[in-house]
């Protein structure tokens, strides 16, 4: 009862926080140039709740047009500002993934090696690097052809391994709750706790993900895209 109570809870926090960032940038107005983190950040609302709100209002609303019309000049960028919007974007891709994934799975009842867990990890990964690649194909510059290879090879060279890092955490965290710390009743995606235990094994992820980023960023191979060029 105690865990259910608490799993509604958390769902709730991070389905009110997502709402919250959708309402800002939708009805009120702060649209963002760079329309990517119209999605990166309501879908990292679901898994970091308040402190994704509170990310999302100190330094990704400052950039929106209406913002700067209101309050002038936007504060100066933290240095890590680029670590958090690349580990929110693959966040994002991972978080979309596991959800299109897990219901899959669910639904389908397919199994692997005996286990739909084993199904699940496949099916939560290939649903990250196909949102992957769909995300980048959608603010790629390219035209034409060239578009979904573009995609691809961006996913491949800046996203992998962090979302890679992602998942890995996230399918340890997901065995310790089915195999050891609620094994009876079995979790699934019917059941609330289920859900809980991704948000937490999401967050996990976007700590373990960090370093990762941060390296691939020191390196110049993964770039924070500009603001300025798409409107």
């Amino acid at each position: 009862m105690v865990l259910m109570s608490l799993s509604w809870i958390a769902i709730g926090v991070g389905v009110v926080s997502s709402a919250s960032i959708i309402v800002d940038i939708r009805v009120r107005r702060y649209r963002q140039l760079l329309k990517s983190e119209e999605f990166v950040w309501p879908v990292t609302g679901l898994y970091l709740g308040p402190a994704a709100v509170m990310a999302y209002r100190r330094w990704i609303r400052p950039h929106s047009p209406r913002w700067q019309q209101r309050h002038g000049k936007p504060p100066r960028k933290p240095q890590q500002l680029a670590v958090l919007t690349g580990v929110c974007q693959c966040g994002a891709h991972c978080a979309v993934g596991v959800i299109l994934g897990e219901v899959f799975v669910f639904a389908s009842g397919i199994e692997l090696a005996g286990e739909t867990l084993w199904a699940s990890y496949v099916s939560d990964y290939l649903g990250a690097v196909v949102v992957g690649v769909t995300f980048r194909y959608f603010i790629s510059v390219r035209r034409g052809r060239h578009r979904i290879w573009d995609a691809i090879v961006t996913v491949a060279k800046a996203d992998l391994l962090t979302v890679t890092v992602f998942e890995i955490v996230l399918f340890v965290w997901l065995a310790l709750s089915h195999h050891v710390i609620v094994p009876e009743p079995p979790l699934n995606p019917a059941t609330p706790a289920f859900w809980f235990f991704t948000q937490i094994g999401l967050a996990s992820g976007f700590i373990a993900a960090w370093p990762a980023t941060a390296w691939l960023i020191r390196r110049g191979i993964k770039v924070e895209p500009q603001r300025a060029q798409l409107r």
